[in-house]
């Protein structure tokens, strides 16, 4: 799939979904918040996240640190519309930028006017990015020294009913979201390779998945 095809797909997916995605999400997109309070940013620092969405983690982030600047890259239109309209509400524009690009081959320097990011997150998005791993690994030459990236997705829920996973599991695929059951070892890989360091944490009973990739100082 091209980046134009996927870009048109999440406009297909999110064009209505977006004005109710926020209201039906917080019951199962588990664990964004938790991400965002391991953030702790230095004041001063820049923070990106890749799929934005409809900009809710970055109104979050954006007031839970005041003292940092925060970035936000979307493929889909609909969605930055959303996030666009978000920031304004929370009266965020001066802290809170907002673009339309493809994360695997994002040019931070083209797009915003910097190289790299003190920290990047990425909420529930691995799971609907087709080329998720080049992702992760390209989002990592962006961080600057000693900076992290945190993702957050759905787990393995080993911990949690067979028919659950399976009724999830299908659900899901209505979306076109596929569980990352490797994520930790991708997170663990992209960090050795680097030179850094990444932690793993089960959420909910193995229901999400929270991993942090740090860059050497």
């Amino acid at each position: 799939m091209t980046v134009l095809d996927h870009g048109g797909l999440m406009d297909r997916v999110y064009r209505r979904q977006r004005h109710f995605y926020d209201a039906t999400r917080k019951y199962y997109l588990l664990g964004r918040d938790p991400m965002i309070a391991g953030l702790k940013p230095p004041p001063g620092a820049a923070v990106l996240e890749i799929g934005c969405g409809t900009g809710r983690n970055l109104v979050q982030a954006a007031r839970q640190y005041p003292q940092s600047h925060f970035f936000g890259i979307d493929i889909s239109q609909e969605m930055l519309e959303s996030a666009g309209r978000a920031v304004v509400r929370a009266g965020l524009q001066r802290r809170v930028r907002l673009a339309l690009a493809d994360a695997e081959c994002f040019d931070p320097q083209r797009v915003f006017g910097r190289s790299d990011f003190d920290r990047i997150f990425i909420s529930y998005a691995v799971s609907m990015i087709p080329s998720w791993q080049a992702v992760m690994a390209q989002a990592f030459t962006h961080l600057a020294p000693a900076g992290e990236l945190h993702v957050v997705d759905f787990g393995n829920q080993r911990g949690l009913p067979a028919w659950f996973r399976h009724g999830l599991r299908t659900w899901l695929r209505w979306y076109h979201v596929t569980p990352r059951a490797d994520l930790p070892a991708v997170a663990g890989r992209i960090a050795a390779a680097g030179g850094g360091a990444c932690a793993h944490s089960r959420l909910y009973r193995d229901f999400a998945s929270l991993v942090v990739v740090t860059r050497a100082a």
